[in-house]
């Protein structure tokens, strides 16, 4: 089966084949050389895989920052003075 490139890989599709990566190596059952292999292959996933989280982080900041700033251009202060002198 013809591998994908790891930036090509969703991030689900990512931590899906660091799984079996890490099974497979955990079994101990590979030459060197195929271990070594999967071993380059699991670090250049994870550290793909790290670099969506940050980006998804992110992301999130920013639209958790236009939140906060919409949220406070459209609250007006309630002044208490303005009521009690009508």
């Amino acid at each position: 089966m013809a591998r994908k490139k790891i930036e090509n890989l969703s991030f689900e599709e990512s931590l899906s084949e660091l799984e079996t990566i890490v099974q497979n190596l955990e079994l101990g059952e590979l030459s060197l050389e195929e271990s070594m292999s999967l071993f380059e292959r699991g670090l250049n996933l994870s550290q793909v895989s790290q670099h969506k989280l940050q980006d998804a982080e992110q992301k999130i900041q920013i639209l958790m920052d236009k939140s906060n700033e919409n949220a406070e251009q459209s609250l007006t202060p309630f002044d208490l003075t303005q009521e009690n002198e009508q």
